[in-house]
């Protein structure tokens, strides 16, 4: 159904082009087939065998961009004067001729215009991914497991992720399940309510995962549902050692076992300041101010001692290094005088 509505707002675009002074109806035409036939291969699995049939004669012809075309392919008067604006600051008039194949990729997702020009309000520099590639990073997000509901929905929430190369996404999915043990379906819907988890320093992500399991006693299953991962390490630490020392929160034991009822991870992240200071925590906005102010402060001086023991460490390791030159380079002084 999105694929036939793509088709025929490109179809009606074609059309209304033909007529234009600067292109002659054959290369409208050349044009329409050929975005119409590599998009259609593409969501048929069939990118690869297109691109060899293609001839150079039909790449030749590119409409250019232009107030016209964007309303012919749908958007307003006003739509398309916001997006020729967007497009000349981030590519410049030179390049604006590739942003109608952007264009009608992101519509073959089943996006409309008003979607298409809310998704790259959030993220302009979308407009400087090339067709192939964007072409390439929705089939890999596809073979992780979303379908085109979900694709549509991830990409209106979070546009950045049709930026991230697909090595990095394959990369942050592998450490997803090695590293954090999540099953592929897990991994999956974490894509699906976290997109941003692939742009997440994996140092940073390994520490969050294992502070939620190990710290919180949270399981792999309870951090999907309740979508950690749109919440950053700060967030999480802060919340909970603030229930922690007040009482409310204890770490569970080898067994998973606390002495309190330990509240649902999803009354302590998913829910705004006000409502989890008043129904959780039990206390103020002030009294969560000066608690946040101080561990703040205990965070930093933490990680002032550890930089400093990191530091002793490594001057330990080259004194012990400089000590085993010195060791060999007497021994080397001593074989010389015996062979002398």
């Amino acid at each position: 159904m999105c694929t036939r509505v793509a088709v025929r707002q490109i179809l009606r675009w074609s059309v209304r082009n033909a007529s234009s002074s600067v292109f002659s109806p054959l290369q409208s035409e050349r044009y329409c087939l050929q975005s119409l036939c590599r998009l259609l291969c593409s969501s048929s699995n069939q990118s690869s065998e297109h691109n060899h049939e293609v001839s150079p004669l039909t790449r030749k012809p590119v409409p250019e961009l232009s107030l016209r075309s964007l309303i012919d392919m749908g958007f307003t008067d006003t739509q398309a004067e916001q997006m020729f604006e967007s497009v000349s600051s981030v590519r410049g008039g030179g390049a604006a001729k590739h942003t109608l194949s952007t264009l009608t990729v992101l519509f073959m997702l089943g996006l409309n215009p008003t979607n298409v020009q809310k998704l790259l309000d959030k993220c302009p520099e979308l407009l400087t991914v090339g067709e192939t590639q964007l072409q390439q990073r929705i089939s890999n997000l596809r073979k992780h497991g979303l379908g085109e509901g979900s694709l549509q929905r991830m990409v209106a929430y979070y546009p950045k992720i049709l930026t991230v190369p697909v090595k990095t996404v394959k990369y942050v999915v592998a450490f997803l399940k090695e590293r954090c043990l999540f099953t592929t379906q897990q991994v999956t819907d974490i894509l699906r309510s976290s997109p941003a988890v692939v742009l997440e320093d994996l140092d940073q992500l390994e520490y969050k995962f294992q502070y939620a399991y190990f710290r919180m006693g949270i399981k792999q299953a309870e951090m999907v549902k309740f979508r950690l991962f749109r919440f950053t390490l700060d967030e999480v630490r802060c919340r909970h050692c603030f229930l922690e020392r007040r009482g409310l929160y204890q770490t569970p034991d080898k067994k998973g076992q606390t002495i309190i009822k330990n509240p649902k991870m999803d009354s302590i992240l998913n829910v705004d300041l006000d409502a989890f200071l008043t129904h959780v925590a039990q206390a103020t906005a002030e009294e969560y101010g000066v608690f946040q102010k101080l561990l703040s402060r205990e965070w930093q001086e933490e990680e002032l001692q550890q930089g400093k023991i990191e530091a002793d460490s490594d001057a330990d390791d080259d004194e012990e290094d400089d000590d085993e030159e010195e060791q060999n380079r007497g021994k080397r002084g001593y074989m010389n005088r015996r062979k002398k």
